[in-house]
């Protein structure tokens, strides 16, 4: 009797249908897996020193745009609007006008102020005159005076002639009491003559300050005349700088108040970054240090720039409404500090960058990798000094 052969099952048969690896496959795989962990940490070794090296100095941020100081347009008088000289996004060079006011109000207040100065002029020649007629009439009354000075001298001399005469009766008393009142009477005349002496002079005194007066009035008049010659010359508005106009809101007839917002020259020429780094990336920052710029617009340059200052304060800080953390509801936020960068920039690059564009900062901070350090130090002298 034949033993029947034994039956394999299913699993058995699925194992025995499989190959078996080979040792050249396996080598080849541990060799896979090896060349990719040395790869592996090859670029982690050469990531780890240049972050070391570079990379932990380059300060990024992406809050950063392109800005200009622009010159906001007003109008120094009021008035109506005649002509606007410059249309909107024209480039214009300073003292090249804008806007031309009516300016005839103002013209007319300039002549009125010449003709006020003309009749306070006037005034100050006729009085000057009046105080030539006086001083002549000062001198006849110092001529009236020595002449009473001398009738009255007479009087007395013979008075005091006479006296003698009459007390041995050469003389009789009538002739001595008419002597006493001839010297009585011209020494009144004295007086008299003296008073006029010094009214005379007095009214030279009077007409003297009416000259002042009348030179105070006319200058007033030419301060008058300047300020109206100024309000003639404000109303053509110019450029106060190269630039570009924007944001123009004036129309011909319109009326315009001093003060008013017309118009606004962005100064193109003298564009700047304006990054907003966070508190944390200030440390090893500094003025002069290189930044790389890379623009949104123009995504395949790079442009070559340098930190020219640092904020003295947050962004919070200078806001119109300072936050006030004192209130109960603190909750920390790392604040960001306005840096701002010069950029170096050919005419081709300039002409296609606007204010308010976005870019991207990096700050190289390698310069300063050492001031850290000795911050430190410093502050541990001081901590020591202070402790002890």
């Amino acid at each position: 009797m034949v033993d029947a052969a034994p039956t394999l099952s299913d699993g058995e048969r699925a194992t025995e249908a499989q190959p078996a690896t080979s040792p050249r496959s396996r080598r080849r795989l541990r060799q896979v897996l090896s060349a990719l962990l040395l790869i592996a940490v090859t670029v982690t070794v050469i990531w780890y020193i240049n972050y070391r090296t570079t990379g932990r100095f380059m300060q990024s941020t992406d809050n950063a745009y392109i800005k200009a100081d622009a010159v906001t347009v007003s109008p120094k008088v009021a008035g109506y609007v005649d002509a606007v000289l410059v249309a909107e996004n024209q480039m214009v060079k300073a003292g090249q006008p804008l806007v031309r006011i009516d300016a005839g109000t103002y013209r007319a207040q300039a002549d009125q102020s010449r003709a006020q100065i003309e009749i306070a002029r006037a005034t100050a020649d006729g009085v000057r005159g009046q105080i030539g007629e006086q001083e002549s009439a000062i001198d006849r009354a110092r001529a009236d005076l020595q002449a009473a000075q001398t009738d009255a001298a007479f009087a007395q001399a013979e008075v005091a002639r006479y006296i003698p005469l009459a007390a041995t009766g050469a003389e009789t008393p009538e002739r001595l009491a008419q002597l006493r009142n001839q010297y009585a009477g011209a020494t009144a005349k004295v007086r008299n003559a003296a008073a006029v002496l010094d009214s005379t002079q007095r009214r030279v005194t009077t007409l003297q300050a009416q000259v002042r007066q009348a030179s105070a009035q006319a200058q007033s008049a030419e301060a008058q005349l300047r300020s109206a010659n100024s309000d003639v010359g404000g109303a053509v508005i110019r450029a106060s700088t190269d630039g570009r106009i924007g944001n123009k809101s004036v129309r011909v007839g319109q009326y315009v108040q001093a003060a008013t917002r017309l118009m606004s020259i962005v100064p193109v020429a003298q564009l700047y970054v304006e990054a907003n780094f966070k508190e944390t990336q200030l440390g090893l920052m500094r003025v002069g240090q290189p930044v790389r710029i890379e623009v949104d617009a123009l995504p395949d340059m790079h442009i070559v720039g340098r930190v020219i200052s640092i904020s003295p304060g947050t962004g919070a800080q200078f806001s119109v409404l300072p936050p006030q953390n004192a209130t109960g509801n603190f909750t920390k936020v790392v604040q960001r500090v306005p840096v701002r960068i010069a950029m170096a920039l050919s005419p081709q690059t300039r002409a296609l960058l606007v204010p308010g564009m976005s870019i991207e900062a990096t700050v190289d901070t390698r310069s300063a990798r050492g001031v850290a350090d000795a911050v430190a130090h410093a502050q541990e002298q001081v901590n020591e000094r202070t402790g002890k």
